[in-house]
């Protein structure tokens, strides 16, 4: 299923980008799109930042580990300077009426009446909001100088990690096996094919050179040449294996172009179609192209067909939306026999299938939205599965209808409810059957043989689990284009392990190691610790926390620690093995990740209802659990906790903040934080305000929803008190949390805060969008600014007690 929220493209183009086999970059995000409600995935806000880890700490730094009593969690020098002066933006009041009230926004000018203009070209963007952005980005670099050299160290630690010639394990459709493969010191990856027979035989394996029959199809980095940004979205092959479409985007802005490669000559063809998601299919044919159309708002709209050859003004309307409130997309059944076509927004979809190999053929709808209801499909034979929440099954069930009779009257349960066993997403080949589900916070594989009669009668039977065995860990089913076949691909890995890649024969249960994630600086599994602990919180709820340190680091209360979070959309955050921790952990910071409520790390209901809308504050409060928790346990002491969200995650940050003692954070960090939640959600002219009145309420029409949001909202419960350091993070052209939203909480900040030391800081990156940097080295430049503005500020405060700006730590590593 696709849900279009804010969680970044990042997730989807970071499939290629961190995902893939080259996942050593920043996210710890719940896969492409964050883990999905039901089905295929989600479209919203991105999930975050979750540091790596690998090497053993520097003989110096170590001896100073848990070293520090508590006494010296004191400030040292001030952080700010003062005798730099901080921007202060201008004031100019506006007065906004609702539901009786009257408000006023100093701040609202920042938001640029021209902004769809300013997503397609930022040099449109207002003189004075320019000014003002330019000021803070000054600022923060003329006061995070003295980290110049720690980020530099900081990038070099992390590049170091990364294996420069890597490469996915190819993947099989018909003559040929697809991967996607990075050359020493490109930013961007490659995208061939080599023969089947070289892939089967042998001739492929993870530490041999190419074969002979190995073809490069597409340089990503010939096409981000003399482009400040530069970002993939997607990159498919035609069933013919003779067309190659890939979709660019290089403003950052998520408008992306679809190109179409003949890759017997390497031309392209004229063909060239504006405005698009970045997601579409091909038809069995390889004549047509299915793709969303944007609309001026930035929302996918239209589904519209392209005929290989004619002009984009001449393509054929599939499908479009009338509910602004619904999000579309277009896919392939496992079995690639249907198109589907997916429109769904937090908690109601509906699906329609075309044939794939008649595409003008006009769409069957499955079974009409109805308000409360989720359903994905797959076809076996003649039949159809479906994984729902129909009758009450909140963490879904498979039910199976007829194809020539697929309608919900006709649904029979195949896999019953279970309540806490969350049934996040069904996968089909011929013959088998494949449930990924999530049970006590972990996820499993079910596997079953599925038998379909010609009547459309389907049955299960040898199923079984694959096992685990590991407190903490992360698992993703990566499935390729081939229906036939009676094997399946899945990635393993730990807080503490890298990833392993296996293909598992189904009959047999074999597993065949395909791939190791490297990590060339050094990984040593044994220096670190990973744990799970529960908090039980204040309402009877058990949040589950995970909780990665380094062997040496003591845990007496002293010990920096960095907590992560998210808690919305339904996204879970898996325990997953990422190197960019590293450089954090091997400096003695203990990093933890909190399963808040809003989330479905627990099932559904941990989600909806407990997460979300007029229970949202259970997230904020779950999160400060946490923090309460792991001062009590000793993993850290008061004073010593930074935070730090993404996204939706920079809410959570934000409100917490605004929640806790002054005295519990050191520092809080929000990447393209979603912090104006109020404003957004009461202008219908953002592109996401109303998909996302399910998930937050509409303030517009409630006033109980007006209320709720602004008593958590991170902007309007800024208030006059101490606060932490804060560092926010904001793109130009980033369409789902628009840079005005950080530039304003900074802003209001910075006039509210009434202690004399505490940084408010505003980066924004005028030549990109939500995800950031393009390309897998400059990704790193603003995660180690990130990771040494955290380092400072524990050292600054007291939580480090020492802090080498110059040195890497594995330049000591004995």
């Amino acid at each position: 299923m696709f849900i279009a929220t804010r969680t970044s493209r990042h997730m989807q183009v970071m499939t290629i980008l961190l995902y893939g086999s080259a996942a050593a970059l920043s996210t710890t995000a719940p896969a492409l799109r964050p883990q999905p409600t039901v089905g295929a995935g989600l479209r919203q806000r991105q999930t975050g930042v979750c540091f790596q880890a690998s090497r053993r700490i520097s003989t110096r730094l170590r001896d100073h580990r848990g070293s520090a009593t508590a006494a010296s969690c004191a400030s040292r020098d001030p952080v700010k300077p003062q005798h730099i002066p901080e921007p202060r933006a201008k004031e100019e009041p506006e007065a906004f009426g609702l539901h009786g009230y009257s408000r006023q926004d100093c701040f609202s000018w920042m938001k640029d009446d021209n902004w769809q203009k300013v997503l397609r070209d930022p040099s449109l963007l207002r003189d004075d909001i320019r000014e003002h952005l330019e000021q803070e980005n000054s600022y923060v670099k003329t006061i995070l100088e003295p980290t110049e050299a720690l980020q530099k160290t900081i990038q070099n630690e992390m590049i170091g990690r990364l294996q420069q010639d890597e490469s996915g394990v190819p993947s099989l459709d018909g003559p040929y096996a697809y991967f996607r493969r990075y050359e020493e010191g490109n930013e961007h990856p490659h995208f061939c094919r080599i023969t089947r027979g070289d892939f089967e035989g042998g001739v492929w394996a993870q530490d041999k050179p190419l074969p002979p029959s190995h073809e490069l199809l597409l340089d990503a980095n010939a096409l981000a040449a003399n482009t400040t940004f530069f970002s993939l979205g997607g990159v498919q092959h035609a069933p013919s294996h003779a067309l190659l479409a890939y979709a660019t985007d290089t403003k950052g802005s998520e408008y992306y172009t679809i190109e179409i490669l003949d890759l017997a000559g390497g031309k392209l063809l004229p063909d060239s179609l504006v405005n698009c998601s970045g997601s579409f299919v091909w038809a069995s044919e390889s004549r047509d192209i299915l793709y969303t159309k944007l609309d001026e708002s930035h929302r996918e709209k239209w589904i519209y067909r392209h005929r290989l050859g004619t002009k984009q003004e001449e393509d054929t309307l599939v499908y479009e939306e009338a509910d602004d409130g619904f999000f579309i997309g277009v896919g392939l059944t496992d079995s690639h026999r249907f198109i589907t076509i997916e429109s769904n927004d937090h908690c109601t979809s509906e699906v329609r299938l075309i044939p794939a190999d008649k595409p003008d053929t006009p769409p069957l709808l499955i079974q009409a939205r109805e308000e409360g209801v989720q359903y994905d499909v797959q076809d076996v034979g003649e039949a159809l599965l479906v994984l729902t929440n129909r009758d009450g099954a909140t963490d879904f069930k498979v039910m199976a209808a007829p194809l020539s009779a697929p309608g919900a009257e006709n649904w029979k349960d195949l896999v019953p409810h279970q309540p806490g066993v969350l049934i996040k997403a069904i996968t089909v080949i011929e013959g088998f059957f494949v449930r990924s589900e999530r049970v006590n916070a972990l996820p499993r594989l079910v596997v079953s043989a599925c038998d379909a009669s010609s009547s459309g009668a389907v049955s299960l039977h040898d199923e079984h689990v694959i096992d685990f065995d590991e407190k903490a860990f992360a698992l993703n089913l990566k499935m390729g284009s081939e229906y036939k076949t009676s094997s399946i691909r899945f990635v393993f890995s730990s807080p503490t392990t890298p990833e392993s890649t296996f293909d598992y024969n189904i009959p047999t249960r074999e597993r065949v190691l395909r791939k190791v994630q490297k990590v060339p600086s050094g990984h040593a599994s044994g220096d670190y610790r990973c744990t799970r602990e529960t908090v039980l919180t204040d309402d009877g709820a058990r949040v589950p926390i995970t909780i990665l340190y380094h062997k040496d680091t003591v845990l007496d209360g002293t010990a920096p620690l960095l907590l992560y979070g998210y808690g919305s959309y339904g996204a879970s955050l898996p325990a997953s093995f990422s190197t960019t921790r590293l450089s954090l952990v091997d400096r003695g910071v203990v990093y933890a990740i909190a399963h808040v409520r809003g989330g479905t790390d627990c099932g559904y209901g941990w989600y909806d209802p407990a997460g979300k809308t007029m229970q949202k504050k259970n997230t904020f409060k779950d999160f400060l659990a946490a923090a309460d928790y792991l001062v009590d346990k000793k993993f850290t002491g008061k004073g010593r906790i930074s935070i730090l969200g993404r996204s939706a995650g920079g809410m959570l940050v934000g409100s917490a903040m605004n929640m806790a003692d002054p005295s519990l954070f050191a520092a809080v960090v929000g990447e393209v934080p979603f912090v104006d939640v109020l404003n957004t959600m009461c202008d219908t002219s953002l592109p996401l305000t109303p998909p996302e009145w399910p998930e937050w309420g509409n303030p517009i029409e409630s006033k109980e929803a007006y209320d709720y949001i602004e008593s958590y909202a991170p902007y309007e419960q800024l208030s006059k008190r101490p606060y932490p350091h804060v560092l926010a993070t904001a793109g130009l052209t980033d369409p789902r949390v628009t840079y005005w939203e950080p530039a304003k909480w900074i802003a209001k900040l910075r006039k509210v805060r009434t202690d004399d030391g505490g940084l408010s800081l505003l980066k924004t990156d005028m030549g990109a969008g939500h995800a950031g940097k393009s390309g897998r080295f400059v990704q790193l430049e603003d995660e180690s600014f990130i990771q040494a503005f955290l380092l400072y500020t524990f050292y600054k405060t007291g939580s480090l007690p020492s802090l080498d700006l110059y040195r890497s730590p594995m330049v000591f590593a004995g």
